[in-house]
Formats: C-alpha cells, sequence, structure tokens
C-alpha cells in the first residue's frame, strides 16, 4: 500500500478566507503523488472547513501555473503555489489559490536549546 504523503496547505485566496474559516492553514494527506503522471492530486482534509454554507473535506490540488508540476513541490523551499478545487454538483470546482508543501511530524525533543554553546 502506498504511504500517505502529509501536507500542509496556506491557502492565499480567496484574500478572506482565514475570516470565512477561521484558519488559512489545512493540513491533509494524499496518495496520488506516488503516480509520477497524476496532474492532480486529492487531497483528503484532517478537518474539513465550511465555506458558502458547505462542508469541504476533500480538495483537488493542481499547479497554477501552465506546464508546472505538482511533483515540483519537494524542490520548493516554503511552499509551492497551486490552484484548489472542492467538490459541487458532482465536478470540481476551482475556487482557491495555496501554496503547498510537505507536512513533517516534529520529533519529541529529548532537551531544550537554552541557546548555550
Amino acid at each position: 500500500m502506498t504511504q500517505h504523503l502529509k501536507l500542509r496547505i496556506h491557502v492565499t485566496e480567496p484574500w478572506d478566507f482565514e475570516r470565512l474559516t477561521g484558519s488559512a492553514e489545512l493540513t491533509g494527506w494524499t496518495i496520488d503523488h506516488a503516480d509520477p503522471d497524476n496532474e492532480e492530486w486529492e487531497v483528503h482534509l484532517d478537518q474539513g472547513f465550511d465555506f458558502n454554507k458547505r462542508h469541504i473535506g476533500t480538495l483537488l490540488a493542481g499547479p497554477r501555473y501552465v506546464g508546472e508540476r505538482l511533483d515540483r513541490m519537494f524542490d520548493a523551499v516554503s511552499g509551492f503555489p497551486v490552484r484548489l478545487a472542492h467538490r459541487q454538483e458532482g465536478e470540481w470546482h476551482y475556487a482557491f489559490v495555496a501554496m503547498i508543501s510537505q507536512r513533517h511530524d516534529k520529533p519529541v525533543a529529548d532537551h531544550q536549546d537554552h541557546g548555550t554553546i
């Protein structure tokens, strides 16, 4: 079975997304990264959000710019620009712009760094 790729998504448009939903940061996972020919990835959100009187728990991420590929996300420093779609009447409807990056679980620290050398 393909391992889940954990993702972090920062929604940048619409500009008032955070006000409408309570947060601009979303987390989720996909397995679509396993096939390099996938041009879009279906992202299952850890916690969905409410938007325009509907609950959204799954998004479709696609490159924001023509000619880009989602696997370039692995080379990005702070995130990779994507368009996000949600299901509406049985079809994907692009409604958001975001930056997507791989999410790494934070390791438990054995000790604290107090700034000493």
